[in-house]
Order: C-alpha cells, then structure tokens, then sequence
C-alpha cells in the first residue's frame, strides 16, 4: 500500500474513533482529506507526490534507534510520524514541484520521538533533500538545548554505515561533503543577531521553554533567499503562558486547525497530539492522545503510569506531568497571580456600540505612574452591576525609549501602540500632560468618571492638577492590609467570569506577568519588585477596583471587612 493510501486510511480510521486522538488531532486528518478532494486546482495549486514523502520515510528507516527498548534496531516510522513527515514532505506546488509547506509545528508528550524525528528532519535537510551549501540550525536559547538535536543528529549519522562517511563532525559544524551543506547548534547565548545566516532549515526544539521569539525570528528572517525552505518546531505544552510558544504560536495553529476558523495557511503544517478539556488524566485510555508513540508498547504506557503515581504522591511533580506527559498547557508560574486561561474566558469581542453603551456606567479611573521612563498607565473599571465589570487599560511611553523597551522586554510596544493600545509621548520621559488629557478627555466624551483612584508614588504634583480639574481623587495605599481584600476579589471576579475585557494584548501581557506577595496572614498585593516584565496595566485596574467595587465610599474598610474573600 503507497503512503498517500496508508494516510487516507489512517486519518479516517483517526476520525471514526478506531484510534484514540485528541479533537486538534482529528481536525489535522479532516484537514488532509479535504486537501486531497481539491488537490491540483485553480484555489490549491498542490499535489500530493507519494515518491517524496517516501523518499524522506525511507531516509528514516536507514537510521538505528539509540534508546530504550528499541535500541539497535533499525527505525521504522511510526503511523504518526509517517502522517507528520509524508504531509510535509508529500506535497508540491503542481507547477514548480517546490514543497507546498515551509514551517512545521508538532506538539506532542515527552518521549515520543521528537528529538530522533528532529534528527532525520536536519540530516535530511544537510544533506538529501538536494539544497547546495544547505545551512541548518539547531536554535534554543541554551546552548545545552540547542546541541540535543544537533547531538542526535550526530550520533544517528555516526550510526548509519552508508551514511557515516559522507559527512565530517568539527569544531561544533556537521558538514555534508558532497553538498557542502553544514548542521549547527545556534543559541541565544551565541549572542547572534541572524546577520549573514541564509538557513535552509531551522529546528526549534522545545519552543515552550522560550521567553522571546527571538531565535524564531533569527531563523525565520534569515531563509528569504531560500526557494524552499523549512521552520520545524516540536515542543511539549509548558506552564508559562506568557511565553511565545503559547501566547502567539499555539493560538495561531489552534486556529488554522479548526474547521469553523477563517485562519487559513496553507504553507503550515500543523499536528496537535494534547488531552482534551474535561479528560482525567488518570483515565489511561485518553493517555494515546498526548503520547501516539510511547502509548503503543507496553515499556511507555508502564512509564506514564510510574509518572503518574509520582505526581500524585507529590503535588509539586504535578506541573511537570501534566506539561511534559500529558501536553496540558498550566499557568504554574511561581507566586503568579491570575490562571490566564481563566482570563481568556473573560475576553469579549469590541461590539460596533460598545462606547455608547460604557457611557451609561459609572467608570473609576485608576492610575499607576510608574517611573517617567517606563510604562505609566490608565486603568478603568466599568460597574456595570454588583457582579458584573468591564475593565480597559491605555498605557503610555516615551517614543524615544521605544525601541530600547522593545529590545529588553521583547514585546511588540510599536504594533500596540499602532492598535491604539499605547500612546507614545514625545522626548524620552513620559509627559504625564498626556495622561491628563486623556482622562481629561474621557470626562468630556461623557463617560461618567466616579474618581480618580492613584498610587502616590511620584502622583502627588500630577493627582494635585488633576483635583484642581474638578476631579474626585482618591490615593490608594499600596501596603497588603489595604490591597489584599480588592487583590483578591478581583481575581475571584475573574474566575467566576464577572469580569469582560476586550482582548486588550497590553492588558494581557501585563496579567500574564503579575507575580504577588503574601504575608502569614495570607494576605497579598501584586509584587512589582518580584514580577519580572512589566505590570502597571493591572496595578492601575486593581487600584480602580479597589474603589468600583466599594462604591463611592472613601473609607474602605467596612467593604473589606463585610466582603472579605480568599
């Protein structure tokens, strides 16, 4: 049987249930047989050649696996592989025959090949695949990282006798004698800018693990010169959701996947091996859903089941199992404030009338200074009943120290600031006058401001200006006995989904950061010193919710005690 028939047979065996798969799996194989009935038209101009994707299993299948249970033995492509690796190696424009996908993404448990099907993916690439003076990286923010890919590569070449001597190892560079293409590990601590790469193919191995996009844009950027190039990214699910990986990627091929999504690419492959929402983990048949591979022997399933009991004895090695073994994305930074996948439950599409309709509430205004070279913000809380808020932010920055922000917080301050999220002031010091009038502003565009509720670090001159203005002005101590109370609510607000947002990416950055304190009393308040990028857009919510959900009274203690929450 050829393998454009193996995969048709497998993805509908995937989509009746013969075989246990995640929903994000069964769109992929949905996604594959759709492609195959438009295959060569005027709209998908691509064909599915069957002797390429062979080509690449069969490159496969000369090298020996070199762990577990395997070892020794010759690789024969798992079914999940062949669908993975016959897809993106299978299709072709109908005119030009050059691969129809140039990015890859593969999430998948730990222990199911990723590193040896990474391995055949950068020999092949170095190599095979018939690119001259090819150029493939191995890219990590560690060194360590980025050389287990390359190092895998290495030893599988060292381990194949018709391969071993067509290629030389030195010096950290893996060349192709024949071809002169070269194999490298690449790292962020290689203090590299992409300046003079020309990549062939970039391997992103555990992408979860990056804090900036910056090795991904090193690689991307640099293959412009390339005719048929390649970005393969295989990651675990992780538990930092501010990260790249989760925050920008997994929600860009979540969407490119669904069927009901207009998202489409089609020059990305996608493949989502993750337990679905409701799945108890300790329920083994839905286990084959994160972990294709290591599910189908016996030696894997008893792995999990040992990893499991583990997790279970030690809550601290819970995290861990759920990411690596289970591909269960957690928010589980240490100390962090908010369950962000909670918040995006809260998010809100922008209805055409919705200015109208927050001109009919009362609104406090929360201000968070910050230093006049960083990020100062203006944030609203909208009371739109006793159980129901509606937050927005507007943050402002310097123009002269944008591009300085954009290179240590690795954010995308000028495409905010484009949304109309950011205001930039000119000089280098936030000109606090813009803060005014844009409250100023907000008060004559009719919004119906209640106060104005600040952190009088550095406030006093501007919260003084701002009472001369006609507004009611209200400091907000920033000590635990006076945020813990409103800390906390809003957060429990936030689960119980009483609070809206708009999406904001400004706002959700500046959550996904919040870190908090806690004292023995379990009291707590966001910790600026402990948050390691910025949370001012959430410092200044949670000063005017401190006020909007006490009304307009200025003492809040009675509020607090009455409506104490953990």
């Amino acid at each position: 049987m050829g393998i454009r028939q193996t995969l048709i047979e497998y993805s509908k065996e995937i989509l009746n249930g013969d075989i246990t798969a995640c929903k994000k799996h069964k769109w992929a194989c949905q996604r594959f047989l759709y492609d195959l009935e438009r295959e060569g038209t005027e709209k998908f101009p691509y064909i599915f050649d069957e002797s390429r994707a062979e080509r690449f299993l069969d490159w496969m299948r000369l090298f020996k696996h070199r762990k577990g249970v395997l070892a020794g033995k010759q690789i024969e492509p798992h079914i999940i592989q062949q669908f993975n690796f016959g897809n993106i190696y299978g299709w072709v424009h109908k005119d030009d025959e050059l691969r129809r996908f140039n990015k890859g993404y593969w999430q998948v448990g730990r222990k199911n090949a990723k590193s040896q099907s990474l391995g055949a993916v950068s020999s092949y690439e170095g190599s095979a695949f018939g690119e001259a003076s090819a150029e493939v990286y191995c890219a990590a923010t560690k060194k360590e990282q980025a050389k287990i890919v390359w190092e895998e590569t290495q030893k599988m070449i060292e381990g194949c006798p018709d391969l071993r001597d067509k290629f030389k190892t030195a010096y950290g560079t893996i060349t192709h004698l024949k071809s002169d293409s070269i194999i490298r590990p690449l790292s962020k601590e290689d203090r590299k800018t992409g300046d003079g790469y020309n990549p062939q193919c970039g391997i992103i191995d555990e992408y979860h693990a990056h804090e900036t996009d910056e090795m991904y844009e090193i690689i991307e950027s640099g293959m412009g010169a390339r005719a048929q190039p390649l970005m393969m990214i295989i990651t675990t699910a992780g538990f930092n959701l501010n990260n790249p990986c989760y925050r920008v990627e997994y929600q860009y091929v979540s969407r490119i996947l669904d069927p009901d999504d207009p998202t489409e690419n089609d020059h990305y492959f996608i493949m989502i091996n993750e337990l679905d929402e409701g799945d108890d983990i300790k329920d083994e048949s839905v286990w084959p859903k994160a972990n294709p591979i290591l599910c189908s022997y016996r030696n894997g399933i008893e792995y999990l089941r040992s990893r499991l009991k583990t997790a279970l004895d030690v809550p601290e090695k819970m995290k861990k199992y759920l990411t690596k073994n289970m591909n269960k994305w957690v928010d589980a930074k240490e100390n962090g404030y908010m369950d962000m996948k909670k918040w995006s439950l809260c998010g809100k599409d922008i209805l055409e009338d919705f200015i109208a309709e927050l001109k009919k509430h009362p609104v406090w205004v929360g201000v968070d200074l910050s230093s006049t070279t960083d990020l100062t913000s203006v944030g609203m809380v909208f009371k739109i009943s006793t159980e129901k808020y509606i937050v927005m932010q507007h943050s402002f920055m310097p123009e002269d120290k944008l591009k300085e922000r954009m290179n240590t917080d690795n954010m995308p301050f000028d495409l905010w600031a484009e949304q109309g999220h950011i205001t930039l002031t000119p000089g280098s010091v936030v000109d606090y006058s813009y803060v005014e009038k844009y409250i100023e502003d907000l008060r004559d565009d009719g919004f119906d401001i209640q106060e104005m509720d600040y952190d009088k670090w550095n406030a006093a001159y501007f919260a003084q200006n701002m009472e001369n203005k006609g507004f009611e002005v209200v400091e907000i101590p920033q000590m635990l006995k006076h945020l813990s109370a409103p800390t906390k609510d809003f957060r429990r607000a936030v689960y119980r989904v009483q609070i809206e947002h708009y999406n904001d990416p400004v706002l959700r950055w500046a959550v996904g950061n919040a870190v908090q304190r806690e004292d023995a009393q379990e009291n707590i308040m966001l910790d600026k010193s402990k948050s390691k990028d910025r949370i001012d857009p959430i410092a200044a919510i949670i000063n005017a919710f401190s006020r909007a959900i006490a009304g307009q009274s200025k003492d809040l203690s009675d509020h607090f005690l009455n409506n104490w929450s953990m």
